[in-house]
């Protein structure tokens, strides 16, 4: 199947169009495009063989999944290198393919330019992988749901890293504000590691008193100090061959963390009060929201255990960094609402979508989970209305006045409410209030006159009117907008994709 002059790549999808589709896309850089119709004929033809330089594989298709096909593409050519493509960017799906060993993994619908640069990349690796031996995938057999919800480029970053350390005991750092989901991904690990056997304990370091942290994660024998009428087991012993997770590790006490630096050095710990020495097999997983690096400059934090911590870093993009991931969290909040019968509303309308999207999400994740709670108990419809949302959210994302009003009623009928946010795609996008122009009626003749002196006046220039119109406009949008391309998009009624390309093919510089 494989040629010497042109890349052979096969495509494995039930959609007949997709196929097609894609193989033009591919056939336009010369590359030999082979197709199969399910993932059963996808493993044969490799099985079969030659096999291809690269393969598109679809995740799901009737029959065998993308999944199980990539299992076996994998186990008869574990140099096969795979690229899934698939319209759910789900986080079980993201973990699965790299877990799995996929290149990477394409969403649906497709880009053409981006189909042709992971092509490329792939065909890279592919010649640089002859002569690296044979790779070994991590393979981890756990099917669960995560929980942690999103589609947006950032998340499949932070999936794919998820992925990448289940297979070691690696140490791991999770950044990130507070609220984003850094125990989701702690949990995440460890249910994709080999210690999903174990137990999976978090200690929050910040809440527990500095006088009670080293009882709480050591134990303590009986009589060690007032009050310890029992011998206590701590939390390292109760995790033996499992994982602790050590949440806003930087409020930890400098006495404290030299003891955790001689679990991660010795692999053993020593109850307050006792002498004995006790042998604990832990993988620690840690989290914090403080800047360590300035903390270690300031002999706040220890520095050896800073690099032991930090081997591998997960940073948690804040919400307002993927306002695209809103509408999924808004929708998967929601279905377990209604599941766990705490709410009956399961659904948002667009306008109130539209304002939350917009909001800056200070409390991120977290914020906008109770906001979905908090709206979806006031809604008294089928859907969570501009009105069930708090004045103070719609004031901060831009809400024209009278949908400021209409919360303002509610807010005041329901007492004083925090803060709290949510968002979600925008089918009907309510521009900031600073940019709602009042409505007026133009004459169709000042119109007329109006374009006649525009292409007057445009028509001295050395550029098309159009262009100099549509470039004029996102200029001025974008600086309104301080460089948000996200607003800006909706502002304008283009999606965000097309308003990047615009920006790129105009020459701009959005800050």
């Amino acid at each position: 199947m494989s040629d010497a002059k042109a890349p052979v790549i096969l495509v494995i999808d039930d959609d007949a169009e997709v196929r097609y589709s894609l193989g033009r896309v591919l056939s336009s850089r010369k590359y030999q495009v082979a197709e199969a119709g399910s993932g059963e004929a996808g493993v044969a033809a490799v099985k079969k063989g030659p096999p291809p330089d690269l393969i598109f594989l679809d995740v799901r298709m009737g029959g065998m999944s993308g999944i199980e096909a990539l299992q076996h593409i994998r186990a008869a050519n574990p140099r096969q290198l795979v690229i899934l493509m698939t319209a759910f960017g789900t986080a079980q799906t993201a973990i699965e393919a790299m877990k799995y060993g996929a290149f990477d993994y394409i969403m649906k619908p497709f880009d053409p330019a981006k189909v042709l640069t992971l092509a490329e990349n792939a065909l890279k690796a592919h010649a640089d992988m002859r002569s690296a031996g044979d790779y070994k995938p991590t393979i981890n057999a756990d099917d669960y749901r995560e929980g942690i919800v999103g589609a947006s480029p950032v998340m499949q970053d932070v999936f794919k890293v998820i992925g990448q350390v289940t297979a070691s005991d690696v140490t791991v750092m999770i950044t990130g504000e507070s609220g984003t989901g850094k125990e989701l991904v702690a949990r995440s690990i460890w249910k994709h590691s080999h210690r999903a056997k174990g137990n999976f304990i978090a200690v929050n370091c910040a809440a527990i008193p500095d006088n009670l942290i080293e009882s709480e994660l050591f134990g303590h024998e009986k009589g060690s100090f007032t009050g310890a009428t029992n011998q206590r087991i701590g939390k390292f012993e109760l995790c033996d061959r499992g994982t602790i997770f050590l949440d806003e590790i930087g409020d930890m006490a400098l006495a404290t963390q030299t003891k955790i630096l001689r679990v991660l050095q010795q692999g053993d710990i020593q109850r307050v009060g006792g002498t004995d020495t006790i042998k604990v097999d832990v993988r620690i997983i840690a989290a914090t929201n403080k800047d360590l690096e300035s903390m270690v400059k300031a002999k706040t934090f220890r520095e050896d255990l800073y690099y032991r911590l930090n081997v591998v870093r997960i940073k948690m993009p804040p919400l307002r960094d993927r306002r695209e991931d809103i509408p999924q969290i808004v929708d998967f909040t929601l279905q377990n609402l209604v599941k766990q019968k705490k709410a009956r509303v399961a659904k948002v309308a667009p306008e109130a979508m539209a304002v939350l999207s917009r909001y800056d999400w200070p409390g991120n994740v977290r914020e906008l989970e109770n906001l979905v709670y908090r709206s979806a108990v006031i809604a008294q419809g089928d859907a969570i209305l501009v009105k069930d949302l708090p004045s103070e959210v719609l004031a901060s994302a831009g809400a024209a006045p009278a949908a400021l009003a209409a919360g303002a009623s509610v807010a005041s009928s329901t007492g004083s409410a925090p803060p709290l946010a949510s968002g979600s795609g925008s089918a009907s996008p309510v521009p900031p209030a600073a940019l709602v122009a009042t409505p007026t009626s133009v004459p169709s003749q000042t119109v007329e006159q109006a374009l006649d002196f525009l292409h007057a006046e445009l028509a001295k220039l050395d550029e098309p009117i159009l262009e100099r119109l549509e470039r004029e406009m996102i200029v001025r949008s974008l600086k309104a907008l301080d460089g948000n391309l996200a607003r800006t998009s909706e502002l304008l009624g283009m999606t965000r994709a097309t308003l990047r390309k615009r920006v790129e093919d105009l020459g701009l510089q959005p800050a």
